[in-house]
């Protein structure tokens, strides 16, 4: 796996994530790029400098800012890893599901929000869905060293299991109740749906209860990672006060 930009590769550096390889850009050796060659010196990184062609070709982009490392696969953790985060830290458990995440973009965007509005975790599903991804880690702006992300083979059983330990479900869409009249500050698991399709039938139909963002200007939706980011907040902020 590659991480690609000097914040995402600084975080992985800072992680306990095993780097294989970091790759400079020939000649691109400004300060933040030799405080990343200093950092990667001290952990006995192999450091290879290389043309800016080659990290266009590695990275599949051009905005890699002149490095990349070279990275073991993302260690997905367990469903129970993240009801454990929660109860170790004697907090509330507030857990994402994604129902078919397809964009990096947004997968990335919503590790960062979950990360910074405490999340203890994400779920993506195993199957027709993103899984994390060069690009993902470069839009998680480093986030992804830091949230805990669980893959499973159907999130409908992961919505079944946490109604069991009385988590309340939430489905996010456009006919339910509003997120600022809705008590947030217990258990609770946010479901948010597709890009395109949003979630589907069965899996609202399981869910105890749909919140709704309130708008009021003439565009009628918010991308998934946008939507994810305000009801983060607005359960953090709850939180915070509670």
């Amino acid at each position: 796996m590659i991480v690609f930009g000097k914040n995402p590769v600084r975080e992985a550096l800072s992680s306990e994530t095993t780097i294989e390889k970091l790759l400079v850009e020939k000649g691109n050796y400004d300060a933040g790029i030799n405080a990343l060659i200093s950092k990667a010196k001290d952990k006995g990184v192999f450091i290879s400098f290389v043309n800016k062609a080659f990290l266009d070709k590695t990275a599949e982009c051009s905005h890699h800012q002149g490095v990349i490392a070279i990275t073991s696969e993302f260690d997905y953790c367990e469903v129970s890893d993240i009801l454990e985060l929660a109860k170790s830290k004697n907090e509330s458990l507030l857990i994402v599901l994604l129902d078919g995440i397809t964009d990096p973009h947004n997968l990335g965007a919503i590790m960062r929000s979950a990360e910074c509005f405490g999340a203890h975790g994400i779920v993506i599903p195993r199957h027709r869905a993103v899984g994390v991804n060069g690009t993902v880690l470069k839009v998680s702006a480093g986030a992804a060293e830091h949230i805990l992300v669980a893959k499973v083979t159907n999130i409908n059983d992961t919505i079944r299991e946490l109604k069991k330990l009385n988590v309340w479900v939430y489905a996010t869409d456009f006919d339910g109740e509003s997120l600022f009249r809705t008590k947030l500050d217990g258990d609770v698991a946010l479901v948010i749906g597709n890009e395109g399709e949003g979630i589907k039938r069965l899996t609202k139909e399981l869910c105890d209860a749909t919140i709704t963002i309130p708008q009021f200007g003439k565009i009628s939706s918010l991308n998934a990672s946008v939507a994810t980011g305000v009801v983060l907040y607005e359960c953090a902020r709850q939180r915070k006060n509670s």
